[in-house]
């Protein structure tokens, strides 16, 4: 047993995935209480910065999802404290939350991504950015918060319509990418290594926010029924976004594979720096299957941290 300490699990915040980050946050307290360390939970606010301070912990377990919690902004507050804490730090959150950014620190080293552009939300109501059918997403938000897709037959309209709801009423720009096709993959990352590749089956439409948080609405398969090639691909992509990012703790890259193309229909979507840890999240699943338990877990990205 690692002796006791005290630490401050960061969750909550403002951002649309304000009531996953609490579900994260319940389960690591929990799981830190019964290995026997002190717990001192703060749900994210303006004042976050002196509750921390009264706080005195030994270290943050950062449980925030999306901004402001996995944009480098709480990093930077962390950091100017002097407090240690989990994941990753304020660079590799600032570019790794920016698709855009990600394209660009890793598509140079050979990492696949699908092509794209920044475009104006205004600029979708006069014509496709792109030939149908493609993906409209924030360029800043995780856990598929406001993506749309666009193909000939949707609901959307042609050019899209102006009072038709979708990610270009809340975002005044978008990143536009051609649709990929296929299967919605995704590694860990733990320690240095590739926990393995689960594939997500949504019940129904594709794997969105609902998909991801609502219990029974999407099926994981792991490991991935795939061939070994693309289980190895997976691997080593994840690995390397890891490290070429920079990140920390536990990080998760989403893929998607169109399976009619072979190693060639497979590209990164993201990497997350701060998966989710509740229940229904992958990083706990895959380190489930290896026999790694969920407090097991915790205190592995708290070993890192503290590294």
């Amino acid at each position: 047993m690692n002796s006791p300490l005290h630490v401050a699990v960061l969750m909550g915040g403002w951002s649309a995935e304000r009531e996953v980050s609490l579900m994260s946050g319940k389960g690591i307290a929990e799981a830190l209480e019964s290995l026997g360390h002190r717990v001192t939970r703060i749900d994210m606010d303006r004042d976050v910065a002196a509750k921390l301070a009264a706080a005195r912990p030994d270290i943050v377990f950062n449980a925030l999802h999306g901004t402001p919690g996995e944009d480098g902004s709480v990093q930077g507050m962390l950091d100017l404290m002097g407090l240690k804490y989990t994941h990753s730090g304020m660079v590799t959150s600032v570019i790794a939350i920016d698709k855009a950014l990600t394209k660009q620190a890793l598509v140079p080293h050979g990492i696949p991504m699908p092509g794209g552009r920044i475009v104006k939300s205004a600029d979708v109501f006069e014509g496709d950015p792109l030939k149908r059918p493609y993906v409209l997403k924030p360029v800043n938000e995780g856990s598929s918060v406001g993506v749309a897709i666009v193909t000939d037959d949707g609901n959307y309209g042609n050019p899209i319509g102006r009072d038709v709801a979708g990610p270009w009423q809340e975002f005044e720009e978008l990143l536009a990418e051609p649709y990929v096709r296929g299967r919605e993959l995704t590694t860990a990352i733990l320690g240095g290594r590739a926990l393995g590749v689960t594939e997500l089956r949504p019940k129904s439409g594709w794997y969105d926010y609902d998909a991801k948080y609502t219990d029974g609405m999407t099926e994981h398969v792991f490991p991935a029924q795939i061939p070994d090639a693309i289980t190895e691909a997976c691997k080593r992509l994840a690995l390397e976004a890891h490290h070429l990012l920079g990140c920390k703790g536990a990080s998760r890259s989403d893929f998607r594979w169109d399976d009619e193309r072979g190693e060639d229909g497979l590209f990164l979507l993201e990497v997350n720096t701060q998966p989710g840890m509740t229940p229904l999240s992958l990083v706990p699943e895959q380190a489930r299957h290896l026999g790694i338990s969920y407090p097991e877990l915790v205190q592995m990205i708290i070993d890192e941290a503290l590294a």
